[in-house]
């Protein structure tokens, strides 16, 4: 990793040269059906780091890569002719998400068109709530609708360990979305963090102030606590459970995290990410795991504390900013702001070179500071990607030890 002078110096000491950027050709067969056969493809989770490794989970880890790997949160979705066509046909999310075809279909349609290094499965971090006993909704106009809000001792009654028997179509979707892609991507999972899904269960849904769930923390801390509780089993099992399925990365929102004072993050949500990280460390140790806070820049030196492999960092943090607080021994995720995808393109290109300038050659894998807004040019997405696939980390020749520059 990187020491902390040239953390410092980072986006100054690298150099550039001009070059085309070639669109990468898939050969993408979309006739393609897809078929899953849980018994013929599972991952050991206590598999060992390999030369293999698809280029984001080498990134993760801190490895030497070639070039920055990229993918975007929310790169399968509305902005996506397709994707809308396809909901057309299929309105309700809740089937779209929760259906095997339709999950591999939707998740691979950002694969075929731009390539990225990362497959992340279609879901959404609500979809386990039902399998420990937190039935929803999702509706039209309010989203997310939890119809009994758990906020006294006598909710607790509904919860109950996670049935990963309900969640096979994510299972099913992993291997398919594994064997789909066949190395030339890292397949992603992910979840929400426990104070997160915690916000859901206890408001009834989305919410702006959380006053219900923060007034919790004083009024029925012994309430919110076991609610926390069951929640980190349940999640530690979700993701292992997402690990042996094939996903290669987990990526953990914390996506309200970031709504608490730092010192309420410390009791309300740390632990319980650090509970999730030590469970999956001990079954599953080579795999990365991404924690992500929204409106992060108060909690960076905490979240590094939690012992996750990457910090996802949003387009309010300077990168290099974040680099030294993070210190090496850590990789970091970001951070272009998903508003310069609105830009002309020369100035998202200029952009996504200052921000891999600043993250410097190791540990960083480029994404967005958020999820890809609805509304947004493929053409700009698509030149992302290509731009990402540009650049090149060569290493110095001579006897003096460098880190890699990046060329373009």
């Amino acid at each position: 990793m990187m020491n902390s002078a040239s953390l410092s110096s980072a986006c100054s000491c690298l150099t550039w040269r001009t070059s085309s950027i070639v669109p990468v050709q898939l050969g993408f067969n979309h006739s393609t059906k897809y078929k899953s056969s849980p018994g013929r493809f599972h991952i050991a989770c206590s598999s060992s780091s390999s030369s293999s490794d698809p280029l984001l989970v080498k990134a993760a880890k801190g490895e030497p890569v070639s070039r920055p790997p990229a993918w975007m949160m929310r790169q399968a979705g509305r902005y996506m002719a397709v994707y809308r066509k396809l909901a057309e046909k299929y309105p309700s999310f809740r089937e779209r998400s929760e259906t095997t075809d339709l999950i591999v279909e939707i998740s691979l349609q950002p694969w075929e068109a731009f390539h990225p290094d990362g497959v992340i499965i279609f879901s959404d971090i609500l979809t386990p709530l039902p399998a420990f006993g937190v039935p929803f909704d999702i509706e039209e106009v309010r989203g997310p609708v939890i119809q009994s809000p758990i906020r006294c001792e006598e909710g607790l009654k509904a919860l109950h360990p996670i049935e990963l028997e309900k969640l096979q179509f994510v299972g099913d979707s992993l291997r398919i979305l594994r064997n789909e892609v066949e190395g030339r991507a890292a397949v992603l999972g992910f979840v929400g963090a426990p104070w997160t899904i915690a916000t859901y269960i206890v408001e009834g849904g989305t919410t702006r102030t959380y006053t219900n769930i923060k007034s919790m923390c004083h009024t029925a801390p012994q309430v919110l606590r076991a609610l926390l509780s069951h929640l980190t089993k349940a999640i530690s099992d979700y993701i292992v459970f997402q690990v042996e399925s094939g996903a290669h990365c987990i990526q953990i929102f914390d996506s309200w995290g970031g709504q608490l004072p730092p010192d309420m993050w410390d009791r309300w949500s740390k632990p319980y990410i650090e509970e999730i990280v030590s469970t999956v460390r001990n079954k599953c140790p080579e795999t990365p795991l991404v924690l992500y806070i929204n409106g992060n820049g108060g909690l960076l030196e905490r979240m590094k504390g939690t012992g996750v492999d990457v910090i996802g960092l949003d387009w309010t943090v300077d990168l290099a900013d974040g680099r030294k607080r993070l210190g090496s021994g850590i990789s970091v995720q970001g951070n272009v702001d998903p508003a310069y995808l609105f830009s002309p393109l020369p100035a998202l290109t200029d952009e996504i070179k200052r921000v891999v300038r600043c993250a410097g050659p190791r540990g960083h894998i480029l994404n967005l500071g958020h999820g890809v807004l609805v509304g947004t040019p493929e053409e700009a997405v698509a030149h992302f990607f290509e731009v990402a696939r540009s650049l090149k980390f060569t290493t110095p020749q001579g006897h003096v030890v460098e880190e890699p520059k990046l060329v373009v």
